[in-house]
């Protein structure tokens, strides 16, 4: 199990609009866009008159049109998570981060975001796409406590705007961007509790999904969309096995993929609405912070005996499972 302190979040301020996508006259309408993937809006640390001028044909002009760096974002979504935790800079021991659209190579982007914040602890990267932030949560659960420091800090900035064509109707629809960090202990207690951990991964088809390192987005679009709908029901359900009725509240959180596939998933699974935890709607797919932001976003609300239950898929292809519990 690992202990949850606090979460923050931070998604960019400028508005990526279906009739701004619309308008860039590359054959999809609000109304294509909100049939196929149910999205409104989203948001993109990339000015709007660069993505219309130049539909980010160059992926390598984003990094120098891009409004904020990996490491600015993520200290925004840190500031936050840090204030919830009760805690400042200079009590974090370790930082992790994971990004499908990291700014550098080399260093880890973990040391970057430890620069901007202000932290002097060791910093590594654990990336798996999408599934990313279940990843994290998991292999820090599965070292010894006292081979942690008591708080670490996890983000994942995913500013993934600036790897989209935008000249591709595919993809354009899409993406948005947003940043989630967290403040976890594995010895330190704390009512929010991760447990009931699962990772797996078909490498076979690793393919499927990916992001070379220049260039943009690409992805078998009908491959992966029934990957994740058949493996978030799996997920879903093993820890609704695990969890029966009469545990307490039960929410679910998925991978922010798309409306559709959430909504598919939470039919199978007779998950009601109010149950379903999601902000795909309003902010796109924002890959490995989605899950994370959409807990952050409910902060407030979460109570003693509540389960949310988080099923997370990504590129590799991957997956992961874990309950949040509040305890009483």
């Amino acid at each position: 199990m690992l202990y949850l302190h606090g979460l923050g979040h931070f998604h960019p301020e400028t508005v990526l609009t279906n009739r701004f996508l619309e308008e860039l006259d590359i054959g999809c309408s609000e109304e294509w866009i909100l049939e196929r993937v149910g999205i409104h809006t989203r948001r993109t640390a990339l000015p709007l008159d660069y993505i219309r001028t130049t539909k980010n044909r160059d992926s390598r002009a984003a990094m120098e049109a891009c409004l904020y760096t990996n490491a600015q974002t993520a200290a925004r979504a840190a500031e936050q998570a840090l204030e919830r935790a009760g805690l400042e800079s200079h009590d974090i021991g370790m930082v992790v981060s994971g990004s499908s659209a990291p700014d550098h190579v080399t260093p880890a982007e973990a040391a970057c975001v430890a620069g901007e914040i202000g932290i002097d602890a060791p910093c590594f990267d654990l990336n798996s796409a999408c599934s990313t932030f279940g990843m994290q949560m998991k292999f820090l659960s599965d070292m010894k406590p006292e081979a942690l420091p008591p708080f670490i800090l996890v983000v994942n900035p995913e500013n993934l705007t600036r790897i989209i064509d935008y000249s591709d109707r595919r993809s354009a629809p899409l993406f948005g961007d947003g940043t989630s960090a967290a403040v976890v202990s594995a010895s330190i207690p704390s009512k929010m509790i991760f447990e009931a951990f699962f990772c797996d991964s078909n490498p076979r088809s690793w393919d499927k999904v990916r992001v070379p390192r220049v260039g943009h987005f690409d992805q078998d679009g009908r491959v992966v969309q029934g990957f994740a709908i058949r493996k978030t029901t799996e997920l879903l359900r093993d820890l609704q096995e695990l969890y029966p009725a009469g545990c307490g509240r039960f929410k679910f959180v998925g991978h922010q993929a798309n409306f559709g596939m959430l909504r598919t998933v939470s039919e199978r699974c007779g998950i009601s609405e109010d149950d379903h935890w999601h902000n795909i709607i309003d902010y796109g797919n924002t890959g490995g912070s989605g899950a994370p932001t959409v807990l952050s976003q409910h902060w407030d609300e979460l109570g003693a005996g509540d389960h949310i239950a988080l099923a997370l898929v990504g590129a590799g292809l991957t997956w992961v499972r874990a309950m949040l519990r509040i305890a009483a």
